[in-house]
């Protein structure tokens, strides 16, 4: 039978490809087991632990809302055969109650991730990376008490907020996350985050790497005492006390463009790793560069008005102090082992 390909519509397709490797994937993982083991069925028209699959799906595969999963993503793959849970049955409301009954076995779930993903990759456990990021809500947020206004790193102060705070190995694999109160100080949050990592996997010898954010006397003295040890950047202004060190001409190289130098506190407890970098230098020279360009520019516009009429001699200071404002906070690295700065 001969069949002419231009009469012939095509319809209602499917992206099958990310379903079908994220099903062989969560089987991998043995998440589907955990999930039905840990996740009580009650008399739901979609089970539980197979609405956490889509979920989990439908974040791999096009991350995205719930709302855009449930109104746009699932109809539009694969999923509905993959899982058997037809399109009609998928909802925003279920995508979000599914959450809600995740989180009380999030420790039971990270702990058996961690140890599939270590079996599966081989991975290294040695050096753990933590930092805190945030996200704001649009609304008033008045049922979830975490939601407050603090220093905001999206530059909207005017919206309520929480810190996510995460940890990840080397390379870059999640190994738990906590969420905290908008208004909490990134460098409070370490105590509770080291605490909770141990509980889950015990402790094991690791170096705990952590950028400037995180130091205060109280933290050092608490990696301290429980003999813990660490990496963690050092305010630039401690680098007065190592001029000489920094004159030095014994540099090691890690790489092109990066080299390092150690040197260890008086007292002993304690190591600092200068480092040095090519890049960053030109990116800070470029920098300054820029910020003189810009005043420059500024002070000609200030003599040029001044030219041509008597200006008033507040409104020229108010002038030349914005102008010569602070700049935007820049970094140094300065890091370093069971004490290292």
């Amino acid at each position: 039978m001969e069949v002419d390909l231009k009469r012939v519509p095509v319809e209602r397709t499917r992206r099958f490809g990310g379903p079908w490797l994220g099903r062989v994937l969560l089987r991998q993982l043995d998440l589907d087991r955990v999930l039905e083991e840990i996740v009580s069925r009650g008399r739901e028209k979609v089970p539980s632990p197979l609405r956490a699959m889509v979920l989990v799906l439908g974040r791999l595969c096009e991350p995205s809302s719930e709302l855009r999963l449930a109104e746009h993503v699932y109809e539009h793959s694969a999923l509905a055969e993959v899982l058997g849970v037809p399109c009609g049955k998928v909802n925003e409301d279920r995508l979000y109650r599914a959450l809600d009954m995740l989180l009380p076995h999030k420790a039971e779930l990270e702990k058996h991730l961690r140890q599939k993903l270590g079996e599966l990759f081989a991975l290294d456990y040695d050096l753990l990376l933590y930092d805190v990021t945030g996200t704001y809500f649009e609304g008033e947020a008045k049922a979830n008490p975490l939601a407050q206004r603090g220093y905001s790193r999206d530059h909207r102060p005017d919206c309520k907020q929480v810190n996510l705070a995460l940890v990840v190995s080397r390379s870059g694999m999640p190994v738990g996350y906590e969420v905290f109160a908008g208004n909490r100080h990134d460098a409070t949050t370490l105590e509770e985050i080291i605490e909770h990592i141990e509980r889950l996997h015990g402790r094991a010898t690791r170096i705990w790497v952590l950028d400037r954010g995180m130091v205060s006397e109280e933290n050092v003295a608490f990696l301290k005492q429980g003999q813990r040890r660490y990496i963690v950047g050092t305010p630039k202004s401690m680098l007065k006390r190592y001029e000489r060190e920094l004159l030095s001409q014994d540099w090691r190289v890690v790489h092109e463009g990066l080299e390092v130098r150690l040197c260890p506190a008086p007292d002993g407890a304690e190591v600092f790793i200068l480092c040095r970098s090519a890049e960053r230098q030109q990116k800070e020279q470029a920098i300054h560069a820029r910020f003189e360009k810009r005043i420059e520019e500024g002070l000609d516009k200030i003599e040029d008005a001044c030219s041509k009429r008597k200006q008033n001699p507040l409104l020229i200071a108010q002038r030349v102090g914005r102008l010569t404002g602070p700049q935007h906070a820049r970094r140094r690295a300065v890091s370093g082992p069971g004490g290292c700065r």
